[in-house]
C-alpha cells in the first residue's frame, strides 16, 4: 500500500473513533454530521495575528479561536496568488493540475470540488464574500453572495471600493441566519480584508506607526510603516467579523458540532511576500476549532498543505476523499500531535499580474526555491507597486539606502537556486545554494522537487504570458483583460498564433 493510500486508509478508519469518543452529554449531537465553516482571509500573513505572537495587532477573536481550538505552526499554501490558491483549495489539486493556475483563470467545468461532493451528500452549501473561482463553481453552492464593487469610485478597473464597509464580510451572518435548519451546512466565508487598496478610518481605534513590526526586507520609513498600519486595520476589521460568526453559531446552538477552519489565501500584499514562495508568501495562519472533537489550546507543529483541506473536510463529513486529490487528510493530526502526514510541502508561483514560474519544496528545516525565469525580477503584484510602501522603497532605492535584502525585488537576473535553513534563518536572507557545506542538502531538495514535478505532471510552459501591467508603474498594459478568459481560450489563441489583447485598451 502506498504511503498516501495508507494515510487516507488510516484516517478513514479513525473517523468512527473520533465521532464516538465523546461523553453522553454530546452523544446525540456528535452522531450528526458536523457543520463546517471555512473562513479564508485575503492577503494576511501567518504571523500578523495575535495567536502567532504579534504583540501589537488587535485580533482578540482569533486569539480566542486559537485558545478554543488547535493552532498549526507549519501550514502552507500551494501558491501565493489569490484565485489560484482558492481554486487549489476547493479542488484539492496543485495549481498546475487545476488548469486555473494563473491569476483570474476560472476553474474548468470538469474539475470536481469538495463543496460539490458535500452538496451531493446532503449538505447545504453557501458562500459569502470574495469568490474569484469562475462561473463553473457557482452551482456547487446553494447560495452564492459574491461581494459587489462600487464602480463609481476609484480608477476604472483598479483600486475600486466595495459596496458596504469594504470588508467583503457584510453577508456572513445573514448567510448563517438564512440557511435551512434541517440540513448540515458548509459555508465558505471569504473576507476581502486585507487586500489592497488600504484606506484610512475603517476602524474606530486605528493602528499607528508605533504598532508596526517590520520584516528586515522592507525599509524602516514613515511611508512603509503607515502602509503596514493601514494593513493592520484591515486585519482587525476581519477579526471583528470572525467574532460575530462564532457568536452567531453559539446563538443558534450549533457551535459544539461545527468545525471552523481559518486560513489565508496567501501572504500580505507587500514586497517579497505575496506572489513569492518565501515564507511571507506561502506560509499561512491555520486555526481549527471543533468543540465536540478537539481539545482547545493545542498547538500542532506538523506540516500541512492547502491541498489537504479538501480530503479532510470530506472525511469529516463521513465521505471518502476523491482519488484525484493531491493532498492527504489531516484528520489524524487532530487526534494525535505526534503523527505526521507529510515530510515536505510543495508550492508554485505562476503568472500574477506579471509573468513568473517558480517552484519550492519545504521540509521542517529547509526550503529550496527554483526560479525557472531567473532573468525576470521578483516584481510584486501591481497593487503593491501602486501602494504607499513600495513608493517609499523606490525613494530609498534612489537614495541608495536599501540593503541587500530590500533590493531583492529589483534585481535581475535572480539566483536560479535558493536554499534556506528556515530554523536558523526564518526571514530567508542567507542563500546557502552555493555553500559547499550544504551541497548534500541542496541535492536532496532538488531531488525532492523533481520527484514531485514528475509525479504530479508539472511541466514548464512552452511560451511565456505577457505582463498585464507595467512593472515600473503598476498600470495596465494592453494584455489585461477582465473578466480574464480561461486557460483553454488562451491556449487556443496561442495554437493559432494569436496573442489576446484588450480591445478597449487606450
Amino acid at each position: 500500500m502506498s504511503y498516501r493510500k495508507y494515510v487516507t486508509y488510516f484516517s478513514f478508519l479513525l473517523l468512527p473513533f473520533l465521532l464516538n469518543s465523546q461523553d453522553d452529554k454530546t452523544a446525540s449531537e456528535t452522531a450528526q454530521k458536523p457543520n463546517i465553516v471555512f473562513i479564508i482571509a485575503d492577503d494576511v500573513n501567518w504571523d500578523d495575528i495575535g495567536p502567532y505572537g504579534h504583540k501589537n495587532i488587535r485580533t482578540p477573536h482569533l486569539d480566542q479561536l486559537a485558545q478554543d481550538g488547535m493552532l498549526f505552526t507549519d501550514a502552507f499554501l500551494t501558491t501565493s496568488s489569490c484565485s489560484p490558491s482558492r481554486t487549489s483549495i476547493i479542488s484539492g489539486l496543485y495549481p498546475h493540475n487545476t488548469d486555473a493556475e494563473q491569476l483570474a483563470w476560472p476553474l474548468p467545468e470538469e474539475k470536481k470540488t469538495f463543496v460539490q461532493e458535500l452538496k451531493n451528500a446532503g449538505y447545504w452549501t453557501g458562500l459569502a464574500g470574495k469568490y474569484h473561482m469562475g462561473e463553473y463553481v457557482n452551482d456547487d453552492f446553494n447560495v452564492l453572495w459574491e461581494m459587489q464593487w462600487n464602480d463609481n469610485i476609484g480608477l476604472k478597473g483598479l483600486d475600486r471600493r466595495l459596496v458596504g464597509d469594504g470588508s467583503g464580510c457584510d453577508d456572513w451572518i445573514k448567510l448563517l441566519q438564512e440557511r435551512p435548519k434541517d440540513q448540515p451546512f458548509f459555508t465558505w466565508l471569504a473576507s476581502a480584508d486585507a487586500h489592497r487598496p488600504f484606506y484610512e478610518g475603517i476602524i474606530e481605534n486605528p493602528h499607528g506607526p508605533e504598532d508596526v513590526i517590520l520584516p528586515p526586507y522592507v525599509p524602516n520609513t514613515d511611508g512603509v510603516k503607515k502602509d503596514f498600519a493601514l494593513y493592520y486595520d484591515e486585519v482587525s476589521r476581519m477579526d471583528e467579523y470572525i467574532g460575530k460568526v462564532v457568536a452567531e453559531l453559539e446563538a443558534q446552538n450549533v457551535a459544539e458540532n461545527t468545525i471552523i477552519l481559518f486560513v489565508s489565501d496567501n501572504g500580505r500584499a507587500f514586497p517579497r511576500d505575496k506572489t513569492t514562495l518565501y515564507e511571507g508568501g506561502i506560509k499561512t495562519p491555520w486555526i481549527i476549532k471543533w468543540p465536540a472533537k478537539i481539545k482547545g489550546g493545542q498547538t500542532n507543529t506538523e506540516l500541512v498543505s492547502a491541498v489537504d483541506i479538501a480530503p479532510t473536510f470530506m472525511q469529516m463529513a463521513g465521505l471518502e476523499p476523491l482519488q484525484e486529490f493531491d493532498g492527504f487528510s489531516f484528520m489524524p493530526l487532530l487526534e494525535n500531535n505526534d503523527i505526521a502526514i507529510r515530510d515536505e510541502i510543495y508550492a508554485e508561483d505562476h503568472f500574477h499580474d506579471y509573468e513568473d514560474y517558480t517552484r519550492a519544496v519545504r521540509t521542517k528545516q529547509f526550503k529550496y526555491i527554483k526560479n525557472y525565469y531567473a532573468d525576470l525580477p521578483n516584481t510584486p503584484s501591481a497593487d503593491i507597486i501602486r501602494g504607499l510602501g513600495w513608493q517609499s522603497m523606490l525613494e530609498e532605492k534612489e537614495k541608495g539606502t536599501l540593503n541587500e535584502a530590500q533590493l531583492k525585488c529589483f534585481i535581475a537576473p535572480r539566483d536560479t537556486d535558493e536554499l534556506f535553513d528556515i530554523i536558523k534563518d526564518p526571514y530567508e536572507l542567507n542563500n546557502l545554494a552555493s555553500n559547499l557545506e550544504y551541497s548534500s542538502v541542496l541535492e536532496d531538495m532538488k531531488s525532492r522537487l523533481e520527484k514531485i514535478r514528475t509525479a504530479t505532471n508539472d511541466i514548464l510552459p512552452t511560451e511565456r504570458t505577457p505582463d498585464d501591467f507595467f512593472r515600473e508603474t503598476g498600470l495596465p498594459t494592453k494584455y489585461r483583460i477582465r473578466p480574464r478568459p480561461s486557460k483553454a481560450v488562451y491556449m487556443k489563441a496561442r495554437a493559432e498564433g494569436r496573442v489576446l489583447v484588450n480591445p478597449d485598451f487606450k
